[in-house]
């Protein structure tokens, strides 16, 4: 886990989709995350993380619906909510914390 301490642990934000291939939600939002990625550039991350490669991650943040999408900054949750968001709904959260 200190792999996720560095990841989260910036001065960025830091958005994380929690997914799985098999789960529609999570697929669906594959392109939106392409989206918000293109549009912040270098003043925000996007990382996915597949549940079922990390479970021990997923289980100690209690992640339970999918997509689970979780915004970081300087190693600190600002933002969760799980279920599918929209590109314009997540750059703009996303923006409030660059």
């Amino acid at each position: 886990m200190s792999k996720f301490g560095e990841l989260i642990d910036v001065n960025i934000p830091v958005l994380l989709d929690f997914f799985t291939d098999w789960n529609e939600q999570s697929e669906a939002m594959h392109a939106v995350l392409r989206d918000v990625a293109a549009a912040l550039g270098d003043k925000a991350k996007v990382i996915k993380i597949d549940v079922d490669k990390n479970k021990d991650l997923a289980e100690a943040l209690r992640i339970k619906g999918l997509p689970t999408l979780i915004i970081y900054k300087d190693g600190e949750m600002k933002w969760r909510q799980s279920g599918e968001q929209d590109a314009n709904t997540l750059i703009g959260l996303i923006q409030e914390y660059v």
